[in-house]
């Protein structure tokens, strides 16, 4: 089941759109425009992410905090979190 969940979680990422972007930005608070929201979602498909390693997370946050600011990339590190307990999944990220 756990990789059936990891697959499914690297898709989302790889397929995320600008505008989708900007709707969690707007539906969880956070403040990026589209330029930010664009180079977010190149640097999602043009990058081999995982997620669930603790080294690769550190990087994409790293990059999200270059592209936007590093406030916003920690707002959106601490709701990685949440979703991640809120979910239960805390067994699959190392």
């Amino acid at each position: 089941m756990s990789s059936v969940i990891k697959q499914l979680v690297n898709k989302k990422l790889k397929q995320l759109s600008p505008d989708e972007l900007l709707q969690y930005a707007h539906q969880y608070n956070f403040s990026i425009n589209r330029k930010q929201a664009i180079e977010i979602a190149t640097y999602l498909r043009q990058n081999t992410i995982d997620p669930f390693d603790p080294g690769h997370r550190k990087k994409m946050f790293e990059e999200l905090a270059r592209i936007t600011d590093k406030a916003t990339a920690n707002q959106a590190q601490k709701l990685f979190v949440e979703i991640i307990k809120s979910y239960g999944l805390e067994g699959l990220f190392k």
